[in-house]
Formats: C-alpha cells, sequence, structure tokens
C-alpha cells in the first residue's frame, strides 16, 4: 500500500511540474502585458506546414510550424 502511494505522489509531483514548466515557457500572462517570461521565435508561413504537439499528456497543444 505504501509502495502505491509513493507511486502516485511521484506520478503528481511529475505531472505537476510538467504543468509549470509550460505555464513558463508557453503561457501569455495578462500582468505582463500579454508576453511570455521565455519567449519563442516567430514560425513565417514559408517555414512549412502547421504541426500539433501534445503536451502534459494530451491536455494543451503547442501549434509550430515544421518542415515537410
Amino acid at each position: 500500500m505504501l509502495a502505491l502511494l509513493l507511486t502516485l505522489l511521484g506520478t503528481l509531483r511529475s505531472a505537476l511540474r510538467t504543468r509549470a514548466e509550460l505555464a513558463l515557457e508557453n503561457l501569455a500572462l495578462l500582468s505582463l502585458g500579454k508576453d511570455a517570461p521565455e519567449g519563442r521565435a516567430v514560425h513565417a508561413p514559408h517555414m512549412g506546414d502547421i504541426v500539433e504537439l501534445p503536451e502534459v499528456g494530451g491536455l494543451h497543444r503547442r501549434y509550430i510550424r515544421q518542415a515537410a
């Protein structure tokens, strides 16, 4: 029983860490003038088709351009 509880706590900790990383990397914050703390490059249309990348176990998605 204790082993199961420790496994569940480890899984929860991992999920929360992943969610926090997602928030810092991707989500625009209103308090910062809709500017994410860590920005990312703009993907112009000539860079390829739009591809969906699931994050946080599929709860969130990031869309990027990827060369064909």
